[in-house]
């Protein structure tokens, strides 16, 4: 009998200061206005959860950054690697956000989007999401202008799953 070898399924493990500049790669080629490598060591320093979703030989596929509060979790940032996006990465980091919700018994999620990212808003609104405001000039853009961000939040019961 012959064994096959499979490309292990990705993981998810507690970023650390020693991938952020990994991380930093991939939040460079993803964004036209990237977070500063000092917005990732602060957030480790502050205990921010902070996970790495890697691949089958450790390099990273993607990430996240969130910031508990009472009864609640606000999502900070949250990227897949433009190289390996539309896989599926992005919902796996949001189901590992959600598990640690759970965890910490927060009730709601929160986060920003960028208003003109109907990609990801779309997404979101999929996974239950809903739009409840706006924020003016949010984000930098281009030609020294800002953009707004639209405000989402999801409402989490003691046994949900995204859809």
């Amino acid at each position: 009998m012959s064994a096959q070898w499979k490309d292990a399924a990705p993981t998810l493990q507690p970023m650390t200061v020693s991938q952020v500049d990994a991380v930093m790669a991939i939040e460079s080629a993803a964004y036209p206005f990237p977070w500063s490598r000092g917005n990732f060591i602060d957030s480790l320093a502050a205990g921010y959860p902070a996970r790495v979703l890697q691949g089958a030989h450790g390099e990273p596929l993607g990430y996240f950054v969130a910031m508990g509060g009472v009864d609640e979790m606000h999502l900070l940032n949250i990227t897949v690697a433009p190289k390996v996006q539309g896989q599926g990465h992005a919902r796996t980091l949001i189901d590992a956000l959600v598990a640690l919700c759970h965890e910490q018994r927060a009730r709601e999620l929160w986060l920003e989007v960028r208003a003109s990212n109907v990609k990801a808003r779309a997404m979101y609104e999929h996974w239950g999401f809903v739009q409840v405001g706006l924020r003016k000039g949010y984000y930098p853009a281009p030609h020294a202008r800002r953009e707004d961000a639209v405000v989402m939040s999801l409402q989490l019961g003691a046994n949900d799953a995204l859809g």
